[in-house]
Parts: C-alpha cells; structure tokens; sequence
C-alpha cells in the first residue's frame, strides 16, 4: 500500500474525504505557488489554542502537542489561493473578535469551557471556517508522530496481512 492509499484509508476512517488542497499538503505538495499572506506568531498561536479544543489532550496528548497548527499553516500557505487564505485568517480573527465581545478578552486567554462555547458557536456563525480548521487538525493530527503512534495502535513493521483481525475490548484503531 503507497502513502496515498494509505491516507485515503485514513480520510475513511475519519468519516470522510480529504480535501484535495489538505491532500496535497498532506503528500508534501506544493500547489499554489502565488504570493501567500504572512502569518504572525499571534496567529500561529490562536490556531493551536482552537485545535487543542478540537483534539484536546486526554490519556493522549492533543493537537497542541502534536504540533498541529504549524501543519496548518504549511498547508494553508502552499495549497489555497490567496483568497482561501484571506478567508481562512479572517475566520480566525474573527473568533478572537467574538471571543473579546462575549468576554471581553482573546480567545486564547478564555478558560477551557468559554473556549468551548466559542467554538459552538463557530460551528453555527461561521461554519466554513469551522469545517476548514478542523478537517486540517484533524489531518494534521492524525498524520503527526504522536497522532499515529499515541492516538491510534501503530506497529512500525508489521506481519503478515490479515484482512479480518477482531479488535481487543478498548484496543484503538490501527494507524496506517
């Protein structure tokens, strides 16, 4: 099995497709070669506070540890146009900028549960940016080191192929 087929399975066994910009950034590609917005580190920070609450730390470590945002930020640069771009960080600010008008301080200085109501509220008032960030944490985590050998069962050099293996009571998924 190629990488690709490899991430396909995992956009299947996520619930989903992958899109083919975050595929692209997935396989390492580079396909927008226009001029890219500059990121600020405030705005590579608040991308991993809003992961962390997508794929927060458990008994496994969460998106933050698993370095997620920086994967969002390579692949928002290389793979959306400029427009997709302006899009994607005006959603981003503009859930700081709600966060500072229902609590009156940035999102990342919000605890846990007001970060939460945040992003519920997100899913409602802004959901194309909502459904973006959290196809890239979840790609971007489940692609990491840490997603694939703490979040899912990972066996670096596997056996024979068994197509139909009964899982253990609490055993994890197999990472690909």
């Amino acid at each position: 099995m190629n990488r690709r087929d490899a991430l396909q399975h995992v956009a299947i066994l996520l619930g989903g497709v992958i899109s083919a910009p975050v595929m692209a950034g997935v396989m390492g590609e580079k396909t927008y070669t226009g001029e890219s917005l500059k990121v600020t580190l405030d705005q590579e920070s608040l991308l991993a506070e809003v992961a962390d609450i997508i794929i927060p730390t458990t008994n496994t470590p969460g998106a933050k540890s698993a370095g997620v945002e920086k994967f969002i930020v390579r692949v928002v640069r290389d793979c959306y146009t400029k427009e997709e771009q302006t899009a994607f960080y005006q959603g981003l600010s503009k859930l700081d900028a709600d966060s500072k008008a229902k609590f009156g301080k940035g999102f990342a200085d919000l605890d846990v549960t007001q970060k939460n109501e945040m992003v519920k509220q997100t899913t409602v008032d802004n959901k194309p940016f909502f459904l973006k960030m959290k196809e890239l944490t979840v790609t971007g985590y489940f692609t990491s080191e840490i997603g694939a050998t703490k979040a899912l069962e990972y066996l670096p050099i596997p056996g024979r192929f068994e197509g139909c293996v009964p899982l253990k009571p609490g055993q994890k998924a197999w990472a690909l």
